[in-house]
């Protein structure tokens, strides 16, 4: 028996499956699909679970649930698969305060990929209603699955964490199409690649030459990885020596993140760490143009605390200014009890003015705001963080003016996983900052997923990212996703590093999802203009 029939038996084998083993095997591609993404990368498995997601749907038309409704659940099926395994460090968040929150462990760590399989599903379903007989199901299922995953990003705020495009991040000339095409393009592009060794198995009055397919798709590995190599090597990394950044790293646990009795202890280790030496070469603090802590850094209000402000003040040499994460309160009078508050970025120079803020715009459902908060919060429920009245979001994001050093684009946390959040409007940045806790999340794969979403935002603009993540994984990362300084998740400590310089603006930076749209659209009008003709009763 050749290799083709092999790959032909085994397609038909799944193809006429049905019931839980058809469900099952559903689950085990989704789960194994996971290994695609940080920090394994393990991106060939994609070449067996996306075959076995066209043949399941290719044998949707059989069973009770034929059609679409079964093509739905076996999406389903197969997303749930794939996020549970993925997000399963999500579930860690639910522990850092377990008496009250350890309770809903089960219910995050099933719930969320429950939920978002729905879109999954919905993907599935569409490929479904165009499936074709010849290759150009494998456009249809790109296409359709894309938009799945566009809504994913973006109903009721948007989760699009683990997109199948994030796939092609690894190796990093891979990734520089990034730049051209964005997640979305990258994500149609991803799942037709991947896909296309289905059609292996078509039988010969369908196509004559069904490794065709499957060779075009290497072909433009070939080529993407090409044109990714060409342009490492055209565009070096360079720095702008007269910005010398420190970032500090402090690893502290969430239990004293939010105690307001460890309000001196936080301040004492902020203040020394970030004062350390790094080397023989190292006087502290005073080598740096620019400081910079990670998000929500205090146990309190750091602009209500005029000792606190008075300890940086005393840290910063003149010329130094401070970029650092905290909880900042609305406008509003003193003696006025504070119920809700911002998740901001201050910029502090070495008089301890306060010199502009940046309000998060993009808040994270359950984390720092709940659906429905009044409701809910009527009901017995609170946020993760405990912030009655949930988190303000903030009006607009802006660059940001830091002496001596390019305006830069505030992104707190998750929002750096947003494309549009990282497209700034009017004037261009010259860097991205990122602070984030990622210390929620323990030692888990979600701190290396979190970096590798970041480090695509800055290949998408031509920008470099600087990262300050409480307990790692911290990084300086030049416009072509090249990671110039980094220090690894669970340890403490400062990262010194020059600031890369930004690239002329990319292609996807001017033109935006306008690639992936004439993908997604190309690819359903071929599948469409594919499709066999209706019989008639």
């Amino acid at each position: 028996m050749t290799a083709m029939q092999r790959i032909r038996g085994v397609g038909l084998t799944i193809i006429l499956m049905w019931g839980w083993k058809r469900a099952l095997l559903a689950l085990l591609a989704g789960a194994v699909s996971a290994l695609a993404m940080a920090p394994f990368n393990a991106w060939p498995v994609l070449f067996v679970t996306f075959p076995v997601v066209v043949w399941l749907i290719d044998g949707a038309g059989a069973g009770k649930l034929r059609g679409i409704p079964a093509a739905a659940l076996t999406g389903w099926c197969f997303g749930f698969g794939y996020f549970v395994p993925g997000l399963y460090w999500i579930g860690y968040a639910f522990l850092v305060d377990a008496p009250t929150f350890g309770w809903l462990l089960p219910f995050a760590v099933a719930g969320l990929p429950a939920y978002l399989a729905i879109f999954t599903a919905i993907g599935f379903a569409l490929a479904r209603a165009i499936w074709t007989r010849d290759a150009s199901r494998v456009l249809a299922l790109a296409a359709c699955l894309t938009i799945g995953e566009w809504l994913r990003g973006h109903v009721l705020t948007g989760f699009p964490w683990n997109a199948f495009g994030y796939a092609l991040s690894e190796p990093l000339a891979l990734a520089q199409s990034f730049s051209l095409l964005g997640l979305w393009g990258m994500t149609f592009l991803a799942i037709a690649i991947f896909a296309s060794p289905a059609v292996l198995i078509d039988g010969r009055g369908s196509i004559r030459r069904p490794w065709l397919a499957p060779v075009m798709a290497l072909g433009l590995l070939v080529v993407m990885a090409g044109y990714g190599a060409v342009r490492l090597s055209r565009e070096p990394t360079r720095m702008i020596d007269s910005v010398k950044l420190r970032i500090m790293q402090p690893n502290l646990q969430q239990d004293v993140r939010f105690n307001y009795a460890a309000k001196a202890d936080v301040m004492k280790k902020y203040l020394t760490l970030s004062d350390r030496s790094s080397g023989p070469q190292s006087t502290g603090v005073k080598d740096a143009t620019v400081l910079i802590w990670p998000e929500s850094a205090f146990p309190f209000f750091l602009t209500r605390e005029a000792d606190a402000m008075a300890q940086i003040a005393s840290l910063l040499p003149r010329g130094t200014e401070l970029i650092t994460g905290s909880v900042r309160p609305p406008e509003q009078p003193a003696s006025v009890p504070i119920t809700r508050a911002y998740n901001s970025i201050y910029v502090i120079d070495h008089e301890g003015t306060v010199k502009s803020v940046y309000d998060k715009l993009h808040l994270v459902p359950f984390g720092e705001y709940l659906p429905y908060q009044n409701l809910m919060e009527k009901l017995g429920f609170e946020q993760l963080t405990k912030v009655q009245g949930g988190f303000l979001a903030g009006t607009r994001r802006r660059p940001m003016e830091i002496a001596g050093a390019p305006p830069m684009l505030p992104l707190i946390c998750y929002e750096a996983v947003f494309t549009e959040d990282a497209a700034s409007e009017g004037e261009r940045p010259g860097w991205i900052v990122n602070l984030t806790n990622d210390g929620w999340f323990g030692i888990s794969t979600g701190p290396y997923q979190h970096l590798q979403q970041t480090r695509m935002r800055g290949i998408e603009q031509g920008l470099p990212v600087v990262r300050a993540a409480n307990t790692g994984i911290s990084a300086v990362i030049d416009p072509l996703g090249r990671i110039v300084a980094r220090l690894d998740l669970g340890i403490e400590g400062v990262l010194d590093s020059r600031l890369p310089t930004a690239i002329p603006a990319t292609v996807y930076a001017r033109v935006g999802d306008m690639p992936a749209l004439v993908l997604v659209a190309a690819g359903l009008l071929i599948a469409l203009a594919r499709r066999p003709p209706r019989r008639r009763a």
